[in-house]
């Protein structure tokens, strides 16, 4: 079982109806997005606290997972920041390659302002709800709503091959471990490919026993969701 799904099967919120935490969550995201910053905020410091009791997780593993998308939104922010022009009139500070002038603008500031407080809110929104509720919830709410039954198939099926992904890469690694296969970096990089190269194998191994089972089962191409 995936660290999410756990949390999300001992939630305090587990036995909510998962179409009002689904209607919740919309309504949060638009709230977020049409929103200036300072409400934005406002969201992200009330839901911190929220989402670790509701969870039962300590708030420094939330901080841990909020630093993992919080890596490139700082990179995407550095990069709406930053303005170029021939010209530092409209530059608040900045400096010069030559005659290229590179600096942060009113306009850039408040552009990167605005959206880094209104993905870290979005963010805050989503691990609330993907915490919160389970993934069985989830495809009740895709049939609540009608989604196309083959849709519903392929996340079921794409949530299937994450547990075979990670459980073959952690056999594979487990064992390399065990013969010192990280020991020093040459060996690391030796062993991390091998890993690369014996996964596609294994993964397609592990396909066509499932492949197998369901023909065993008289499968008809339907999944009884």
């Amino acid at each position: 079982m995936l660290e999410i799904d756990h949390y999300a099967y001992q939630s305090r919120w587990r036995e909510i109806n998962p179409l009002t935490k689904g209607l919740a969550y919309i309504v949060l995201l638009l709230v977020a997005l049409c929103s200036i910053w300072f409400v934005q905020l406002i969201i992200l410091v009330v839901l911190a606290p929220i989402t670790c009791y509701v969870t039962r997780i300590s708030f420094s593993k939330y901080c841990k997972w909020m630093m993992v998308p919080f890596a490139f939104l700082m990179v995407s922010v550095a990069g709406i920041l930053l303005s170029f022009d021939w010209s530092n009139s409209k530059l608040l500070a900045s400096f010069h390659i030559g005659s290229l002038y590179i600096g942060v603008s009113a306009e850039s500031l408040w552009v990167a302002q605005n959206a880094f407080f209104r993905s870290l809110s979005c963010l805050a929104i989503t691990y609330l709800f993907v915490l919160t509720t389970p993934f069985d919830q989830l495809i009740q709410i895709g049939k609540k709503i009608h989604m196309p039954k083959a849709l519903l198939e392929i996340i079921l099926l794409t949530y299937r091959f994450i547990f075979i992904f990670l459980d073959e890469v952690a056999a594979i690694k487990r064992a390399q471990t065990l013969r010192f296969g990280y020991i020093s970096p040459r060996t690391s990089y030796r062993s991390l490919g091998m890993l690369i190269t014996m996964l596609l194998s294994r993964v397609l191994t592990r396909y066509s026993q499932m492949t197998i089972a369901l023909e065993t089962k008289l499968f008809r191409g339907d999944f009884h969701l």
